[in-house]
Parts: structure tokens; C-alpha cells; sequence
């Protein structure tokens, strides 16, 4: 992509969420968030194939709801946050699949380990906000496995029950702002 002819979207934070899904027990999900991310998006042509995303988050931010496990998952047992600090994701191809879907293939880096890792899209549409601004909305969601990023801790409980699941479900909603 010619960078002088591509048009640059950064996310606006106060309108967008990244969530994730972790099996806790095998019986129930416990859901989190991580609150400070950013990324932007740079694409030649208003129907944003072939874009070129992106994004990174700050593990620290991550909320679960319970203190506790916060700080369990910004251990050297989990994400080890002091050591590395940032989930990130960097797009190898984003192809468009339906009218308002795409699929977005990229490479994840958790923990100093990169993995190619493919994750659905669905295009909300684009708005002008109160300001004149250019906004495009996104809802992508998919599904890793922890272990595949060295997040290996593993709890049985007395009764063998695994603590908690391999896989993550994703759910990120994201809000792009079009810059001038």
C-alpha cells in the first residue's frame, strides 16, 4: 500500500471494547476486558479491503471484575506484564468476504511468542459524528489458544477439574475515526 495515497483510521478508545471469554471450571465463562489499547487502520479505498491494521493493548489494563485474578493473570504465571507489557497484532491480509463481512488474517504476538491467527469481521457501516468526523464501526470475534502463546498455567482442582480452559473467545468492538 502507497502510504502517501492511503487514508489513516485510528480507534477512538471511548467507543470501543476489547473483550475476551476463558471456560472456568468447564461449567461456566468468566468474562474480561482490557481498558487501554490502540491501533489504526490505513486503506486505499472506502470499502476497507486490503486495510492494513494495527493494534496493541496494555496488559495491565486487563479487568476481570475480581482483583485478585487480575493480578494472578499479570503474573510471570500468565501474561508476565512486567516483562511484556503489550498483547500485539499486525494484519497480513484483510479480504472481504460478504457485503458487511471480512476476514482478517494477522499475526498476534502474546508474550514475545507470534502466531498467525484468523478472526471474523462484520463492518457495522460508517457515521459522521456531531463534530464532522468520519467514523466506521467493526465487531470482530474469533478464537485462540492460550497455550499456543506460552500461557500454559494449569489448576486442577482436588476433584480433577481443569481451572481453566484453553481456548479464548475474542470480542472486540472497535470504532475507527478517519483522519484528515
Amino acid at each position: 500500500m502507497a502510504t502517501e495515497t492511503a487514508t489513516k483510521w485510528v480507534i477512538d478508545p471511548m467507543h470501543s471494547e476489547v473483550q475476551f471469554k476463558v471456560k472456568h471450571l468447564v461449567i461456566s465463562t468468566v468474562s474480561g476486558f482490557f481498558k487501554s489499547f490502540s491501533g489504526e487502520l490505513l486503506t486505499d479505498n472506502d470499502d476497507f479491503e486490503n486495510a492494513e491494521i494495527d493494534f496493541k493493548l496494555d496488559i495491565d489494563s486487563i479487568d476481570t471484575n475480581q482483583t485478585q485474578r487480575d493480578e494472578h493473570l499479570k503474573s510471570p504465571e500468565f501474561f508476565d506484564a512486567a516483562q511484556y507489557p503489550h498483547i500485539s497484532f499486525k494484519s497480513t491480509s484483510f479480504t472481504k468476504t460478504d457485503d458487511e463481512e471480512y476476514e482478517l488474517k494477522g499475526d498476534l504476538t502474546i508474550k514475545d511468542q507470534t502466531k498467525p491467527v484468523t478472526l471474523a469481521v462484520e463492518f457495522g457501516g460508517s457515521a459522521t459524528d456531531f463534530y464532522g468526523n468520519t467514523k466506521a464501526g467493526f465487531e470482530i470475534s474469533g478464537k485462540i489458544n492460550r497455550k499456543d502463546f506460552g500461557l500454559t498455567w494449569d489448576g486442577v482442582t482436588e476433584a480433577g477439574s481443569i481451572v481453566v480452559g484453553e481456548d479464548i473467545k475474542l470480542l472486540i468492538n472497535i470504532q475507527f475515526t478517519k483522519q484528515a
